[in-house]
C-alpha cells in the first residue's frame, strides 16, 4: 500500500467515506503537519454525515476535530514544534482581532475548526495553525499508562466541559447537574466532581448511569423513571440531606437532545446557571421569563479556548479525569462500521480512530 498522506472522505453525507491520497505541498509559515495519533468521533460529526448539518468548507471533506499526534512538520515560523507530541485544539482562534485579544477567542470570525473550515483528522496527517498547539509530556503520559491517540479526545470531550464548568464558576458546595453523561456528559461530571461540586447525573440509560455514580457522581436519576416536578424534588432532597446549596444550581445540558434541553430548563432555580454543551436541532419551548423570575443565566459554550488546554489535560494526566475506562480505539479504516456503531448507540465508549 502507498505511504503517501491520505484523508477519509465524506463525499455526501451519509454515503460511504472514501480514503483518497494527497499531497501536503507548501506549508505556511505559521503551520505545522501534524502525523495523526487518533481522532475521536463525536456527536458533532455524526451530525454532519447523518443529520445534514452543514459544514462551512463544501464536501468532500474529512471529519474529525479531536486530534492528537505528533508534528513532522513545520512551516519557517513554527519550527520548535517538530517532533513535539501534540493535542490539536478543536477551535483554532486567529489570537490577534478583538475578540481574540480581549478574552472572546471562541468567537473569533476568523477561527479555524478541522472537520468543518479544514479538513480534518480522520486521516494519517494534518496541516493546522501553529497557534494554541497543547504540548503533552510523553513521561507523564506513560506514567498515566495512556497512549497518545488516547489524549485525542480531550480536544473536545474534556475541554468543552472543562470550559464549560469554569465559565459557569463551579466550586466547592455548589450542586452540578449533568444532563446526558455519554462522551462529553461524562466528563463534565468527572470535572466538576474535581472542581468540588456535589454532581447528580441524570441519563436514560441505567448503563452509563452506574459508570459514572462510579466516576464522580453523588447521585444518578434515570430521567424515565424520575420525571417532571419529581426530578427537581429528587435534587432538592439530595442538596437538603448533604447540607448543599439549594439555590445557584450550576446545570450542564450535554445531552444534545430536545427532552434534554426541556428537562435542563425545568431544574433552573434562583440564582441557577444553564450551561447548553450538547448540540441539537431539535426546537424545545420555554418560558424565557423563568430568567428573569430566578434572576438565573444561560450560557452557550462553543469548543474551548486553546488556553484552558493545558489545565485540562492536566486533570487527565494526575488521574483526576479517566480516560481509559471511557474510550476504545478503532483502525481507521474502519471508519464507516464504527460511524455506523456509534450512530445506532451500539458503542458504550468513545471510539477514538487510529491510522
Amino acid at each position: 500500500m502507498s505511504t503517501k498522506p491520505y484523508r477519509w472522505m465524506m463525499v455526501e453525507p451519509g454515503r460511504p467515506m472514501v480514503r483518497t491520497e494527497f499531497e501536503i505541498g507548501e506549508l505556511a509559515a505559521d503551520q505545522v503537519v501534524v502525523e495523526v495519533a487518533g481522532c475521536g468521533v463525536c456527536h458533532t460529526d455524526l451530525g454532519y454525515y447523518y443529520d445534514g448539518v452543514r459544514t462551512n468548507q463544501p464536501l468532500p471533506l474529512a471529519l474529525g476535530h479531536e486530534i492528537s499526534g505528533r508534528v513532522v512538520g513545520a512551516g519557517s515560523a513554527a519550527g520548535q514544534w517538530v517532533g513535539r507530541a501534540v493535542v490539536v485544539p478543536a477551535v483554532m482562534p486567529c489570537g490577534t482581532c478583538e475578540l481574540c485579544t480581549s478574552g472572546h477567542g471562541t468567537i473569533c470570525r476568523a477561527q479555524v475548526m478541522p472537520g468543518n473550515d479544514i479538513q480534518g483528522g480522520f486521516a494519517s496527517h494534518i496541516v493546522v495553525p501553529a497557534r494554541g498547539l497543547c504540548a503533552v509530556d510523553e513521561k507523564r503520559l506513560a506514567a498515566a499508562g495512556l497512549q497518545l491517540a488516547d489524549v485525542s479526545v480531550v480536544a473536545d470531550a474534556v475541554t468543552t466541559p472543562y470550559q464549560a464548568v469554569t465559565q459557569a464558576g463551579v466550586e466547592p458546595g455548589d450542586v452540578a447537574i449533568v444532563i446526558g453523561v455519554g462522551g462529553v456528559g461524562g466528563y463534565a461530571v468527572q470535572i466538576a466532581n474535581a472542581f468540588g461540586a456535589s454532581v447528580v447525573a441524570i441519563d436514560v440509560d441505567p448503563v452509563k448511569l452506574e459508570l459514572m455514580s462510579k466516576y464522580g457522581a453523588a447521585l444518578t436519576l434515570n430521567a424515565r423513571e424520575v420525571t417532571g416536578r419529581d426530578l427537581k424534588k429528587a435534587i432538592e432532597a439530595h442538596a437538603k440531606a448533604n447540607g448543599l446549596r439549594t439555590t445557584r444550581w450550576k446545570i450542564f445540558e450535554c445531552s444534545g437532545s430536545g427532552a434534554g434541553q426541556t428537562n435542563a430548563y425545568s431544574l433552573i432555580n434562583h440564582g441557577a446557571t444553564l450551561a447548553v454543551v450538547g448540540f441539537t436541532m431539535d426546537k424545545v419551548e420555554v418560558r424565557l421569563s423563568n430568567l428573569m423570575a430566578f434572576h438565573a443565566r444561560a450560557l452557550g459554550n462553543w469548543g474551548c479556548l486553546p488556553e484552558y488546554y493545558p489545565a485540562a489535560l492536566d486533570l487527565v494526566l494526575d488521574g483526576r479525569i479517566n480516560l481509559a475506562n471511557f474510550v476504545e480505539r478503532h483502525p481507521l479504516a474502519q471508519i464507516n462500521e464504527v460511524f455506523e456503531a456509534a450512530h445506532a448507540h451500539k458503542l458504550s465508549r468513545r471510539a477514538i480512530l487510529t491510522p
